[in-house]
């Protein structure tokens, strides 16, 4: 900011303009990043991005839904965040629970209007 002589007022501003157009977003800290082109993200919840592994791999009721290591390299996360979400599609009743040695298995379709609030 003083590199440019504007006030800390007047950069937020500006920050908040990019980020209504889609170039800027907030990153953890207060701070703010540009978002280059090409360079999109999904930012919608974990567990509503695994809802979509369900349409995007054609699984049906009863069939194996994927591991959570596999779904961790799949989306660039830890293995207990997915199973954080994975959890949350069990509760919402579209997954069947973990337990030792089984696999996942998908126990309903979702619905697009479906949401998983916390």
């Amino acid at each position: 900011m003083s590199e440019h002589g504007v006030s800390r007022g007047v950069a937020l501003r500006v920050f908040a303009a990019l980020r209504d157009e889609g170039v800027a977003e907030r990153v953890p800290g207060g701070r703010w990043r540009v978002v280059r082109s090409g360079e999109g993200r999904d930012r919608r919840a974990l567990a509503e991005r695994l809802l979509d592994v369900i349409t995007d791999d054609n699984l049906a009721v009863g069939e194996p839904f994927p591991s959570t290591t596999e779904l961790s390299k799949r989306f660039g996360v830890s293995r207990p965040t997915v199973s954080k979400a994975l959890d949350r599609l069990a509760t919402a009743g579209l997954l069947s629970e973990a337990r030792q040695g089984k696999q996942r298995t998908v126990r309903a379709l979702p619905k697009r209007t479906e949401s998983l609030e916390s």
